[in-house]
């Protein structure tokens, strides 16, 4: 389990001191309403909705007993807007991390995942596409029929590859964003990093520390460590700034981060050498 001051530093501390959303039975209706909430949230990526693009059929069927939540999860990711917002706008290895992160709370893990999914759209289309995370034994052993998916990457669990640790931060960026509203737009946030089978250090907050070594790393390569460095003379004024670059051991990355941020520099990039 991660503790809450790190769940707190790295920003997602509202996944670690809340419980799923479950509906369980004799659930009332105002524990349905924050089922259907939580999976908008959870599907769309925390986008916002619009009372008019609520799937109010789809809603009536869970308020009656007559789908499950994992039904709901499933007519939201099949809908209309559920496309529009992320199929059509987004090319195809986007689409496939971002139906990882809502369907099944995780990150690709490595190249053969995206294949996979990309080989079944073409060739049994977008309902394929979308059942085949829903109908999964992942899902089905991670949420069931009455759990709204969650961020699964934050906490060590079974069967989960440490590397989803580090990556999950690569397309999660706080709880108050939107998986519209990131940085690279539309562009595949993990796209080269899955291809090379490696992983990006967790950067914490606005500071330079960075999280090395935490999963995935590659012991005997060297890194090049683009770091911004300013000089500063007496109170606090900085007079110059120059860029620096550094090849670091894998071993090493870690003390040698810490020196950097302790000497006043900024991290710019790590990439391997």
């Amino acid at each position: 389990m991660t503790s809450l001051m790190a769940a707190q530093r790295l920003g997602f501390e509202p996944f670690v001191t809340s419980s799923p959303v479950e509906l369980r039975n004799n659930w009332t209706e105002e524990e349905a309403e924050v089922a259907i909430r939580a999976a908008y949230r959870q599907v769309l990526g925390n986008e916002h909705l619009m009372s008019c693009e609520r799937l109010t059929s789809a809603e009536s069927l869970l308020r009656n007993r007559s789908i499950s939540v994992k039904d709901f999860v499933r007519a939201i990711a099949l809908s209309d807007l559920y496309r529009n917002k992320f199929f059509h706008s987004n090319p195809q290895n986007r689409f496939i991390e971002l139906n990882y992160k809502h369907l099944l709370g995780r990150v690709p893990y490595d190249q053969s995942e995206i294949a996979y999914h990309s080989d079944l759209y073409h060739q049994e289309g977008y309902e394929a596409e979308i059942n085949s995370y829903i109908d999964s034994l992942e899902y089905q052993e991670s949420f069931g029929e009455l759990i709204v998916p969650f961020y699964r990457g934050f906490a060590s669990q079974r069967n989960q590859k440490t590397v989803g640790f580090s990556r999950i931060f690569q397309v999660y960026r706080g709880y108050a964003n939107s998986d519209r509203a990131q940085g690279k737009g539309n562009q595949g946030t993990l796209a080269q990093e899955v291809a090379r089978n490696n992983a990006s250090p967790v950067y914490i907050g606005t500071t330079a520390e960075v999280l090395a070594g935490t999963s995935g790393g590659d012991r005997g390569h060297l890194y090049r460590v683009r770091v911004v460095q300013g000089a500063t003379l007496g109170r606090g004024t900085r007079v110059r700034r120059s860029r620096m670059e550094y090849l670091v051991p894998y071993e090493q990355l870690s003390s040698k981060l810490q020196q950097i941020n302790r000497q006043g520099g900024k991290v710019t990039n790590i990439t391997l050498a």
